[in-house]
């Protein structure tokens, strides 16, 4: 089966509700379902999050990164890491376990790596979306963080799949980029319930069109995006990089206060995205 039709099988089946997440990620997803109930509790998800070491650790790493932290007094109960995230920072991370388990779904070690480059790209992007929003589009930065994370879920969900499809990633993936990953994506994004705006912002990511001048959460994500240093591995095996649109940024947000903006925050890009890498 050539890499187009092994695309269109798996388009078919995301189309017909066949998406199934490791069954390692349960907590996730359930901590997912505990954040939207109204009546949830620090207690409760506590106990949730100390079941799973993984997810306990990045809630830690992450209340305890300088983005969180800036009086630098550490915290190493989960408890008190949930007070001081809150609950839109924990969607982020519970998303942010469910990615990595589907990185770490495939059989075979290219794509494991393959998965872990896609994850390093993602984390940067969540980082850099954090700042832009805070410092330019002036958006929720945590909704921004969370945009960020999922962005490239569609991806994810096809390297999961690769190993019932051999060959699919062992050449170009010219067909990838466009209808297919935005069908993927948005079948993914449904079937966790991410919220329409974050589903919509992702869009404008996949159509390539920012604002002029930038603004919203499309316009965040693809900023982010295209200053990332950290280039999508699905990005460069379609043939299309993800640095086109340079000079229109520096055109918009104006090169300098850029590179300012940048530069100020350098360090708490690097400390965010190394706490998700935790």
């Amino acid at each position: 089966m050539n890499a187009q039709a092994a695309l269109e099988n798996i388009v078919a089946d995301a189309l017909r509700g066949d998406i199934v997440f490791p069954t390692h990620a349960d907590i996730a997803l359930r901590m997912q379902r505990l954040l939207d109930d109204p009546d949830c509790t620090d207690a409760q998800l506590g106990r949730l999050v100390a079941a799973d070491p993984m997810l306990a650790a990045h809630v830690v790493a992450i209340a305890n990164s300088v983005t969180y932290n800036p009086t630098g007094k550490k915290t190493s109960d989960v408890r008190s890491a949930i007070m001081r995230l809150g609950f839109n920072t924990l969607k982020s991370l519970a998303a942010a376990i469910i990615v990595r388990q589907m990185a770490s779904l495939p059989a075979r070690p290219e794509y494991r790596a393959l998965a872990a480059r896609l994850w390093q790209h993602s984390a940067h992007v969540a980082a850099l979306s954090r700042v832009i929003a805070a410092r330019v589009t002036r958006l929720d930065p945590e909704i921004a963080f969370f945009a960020g994370i999922v962005h490239e879920i569609g991806g994810f969900y096809l390297i999961a799949r690769a190993d019932a499809f051999p060959g699919l990633l062992d050449s170009s993936l010219e067909h990838w980029l466009g209808e297919h990953e935005a069908t993927i994506g948005r079948c993914v994004l449904a079937a966790l319930d991410v919220p329409e705006p974050v589903q919509e912002a992702i869009d404008t990511l996949w159509q390539g069109y920012l604002a002029l001048p930038a603004q919203n959460l499309g316009d965040t994500l693809l900023l982010a995006d295209q200053l990332t240093p950290v280039e999508s591995p699905l990005a460069e095996l379609s043939g299309m990089g993800t640095r086109g649109l340079l000079a229109d940024i520096n055109q918009q947000v104006g090169d300098e206060e850029l590179r300012t903006i940048l530069a100020d925050s350098a360090h708490e890009v690097a400390a965010l995205s190394a706490a998700l890498h935790a």
